[in-house]
């Protein structure tokens, strides 16, 4: 038995849940508060290009966090059209994802490359590395920040504040619940975990940034948070579940004669069929907050 097969199984595993995870547990914070935002899609991509400028001007560390940054001005923003604004949150999240389509693009084409960049290996952020093998260092971040999540929203006044803001906002501001406030803050949050997923992928994990990096990730996202019902344990083993598959299907295609038999598009198909048919088992169970989607208008 080849167990580097399954060593390198396991480690494309751990890093490909790292996006979803982020991504899907920061959505869970602003879906608790009300706000849904599709726009998970276009944030990823976006990050991921400003965290390789971050990572060119002062290292990966900094690249990191201009990606958080810059998921946290486009939750601001996003906060601002949708809790203040009314604005209608699946337009203002359609808008983000062809946005970062134009930026990204035109991005690439001023560092001349255009379609395609590798970010220098001196700017990449360096992995722990260990006896088994080396790992990127938000890999451990991502495994803990959903029980943290977890805590703060079920044993916290701040959790407690926010289911009551998404459940029930008319109560919530009789009780001096600042609504649109709380509402904002949640999805700016949230949003600047999906910016973090995004500079992970092009500063730390693939090393590129492309008009297509994001490849479905960010909806994918939205799917493990169906899957969880605003649960971030859950939105972990959802994470997992796509990490899973997504090495499984790099894996098959590592094996001898299978390039050659089969198309790779198929393979490439397997973590979101996966996933998609898991969430397919759990829609109709689910329940969600009684005012998510719907803009408070104070009478």
């Amino acid at each position: 038995m080849n167990w580097a097969y399954f060593w390198s199984l396991f480690s494309i595993s751990l890093h490909a849940m790292v996006p979803i995870t982020l991504t899907a547990v920061g959505e869970v914070i602003g879906e608790t508060a009300g706000l849904f935002n599709i726009g998970l899609e276009g944030i990823l991509l976006i990050s991921a290009f400003t965290g390789t400028l971050g990572a060119r001007a002062g290292g990966p560390v900094l690249g990191l966090l201009v990606g958080f940054l810059t998921g946290l001005g486009v939750g601001v923003i996003f906060g601002i059209i949708c809790a203040y604004w009314k604005g209608s949150q699946m337009i203002a999240g359609v808008g983000i994802n062809l946005f970062a389509l134009g930026f990204v693009a035109f991005g690439l084409q001023v560092l001349g490359s255009p379609g395609f960049y590798t970010v220098p290996r001196n700017v990449q952020l360096p992995p722990i590395r260990t006896s088994v093998g080396s790992f990127s260092p938000v890999i451990p971040l991502a495994l803990l920040l959903p029980f943290l999540i977890h805590w703060v929203l079920n044993h916290t006044r701040v959790g407690l504040r926010i289911k009551a803001v998404g459940e029930n906002p008319e109560a919530a501001d009789v009780a001096g619940i600042p609504v649109e406030l709380t509402q904002l803050l949640s999805t700016a949050v949230g949003a600047a975990l999906a910016g973090l997923a995004g500079a992970y992928m092009s500063v730390s994990w693939l090393g590129s940034v492309t008009k297509e990096l994001s490849a479905g990730r960010g909806f994918i996202a939205l799917a493990t948070v169906v899957f969880s019902g605003l649960r971030p344990l859950l939105a972990l083993a959802g994470g997992l579940i796509f990490g899973f598959f997504e090495s499984l299907a790099t894996w098959i295609q590592s094996l001898p004669g299978v390039k050659e038999a089969v198309p790779w598009q198929f393979i490439s198909m397997i973590p979101y069929v996966a996933t998609l048919l898991v969430v397919a088992g759990v829609i109709g169970r689910v329940r969600f907050p009684k005012a998510l989607g719907v803009p408070y208008r104070r009478e």
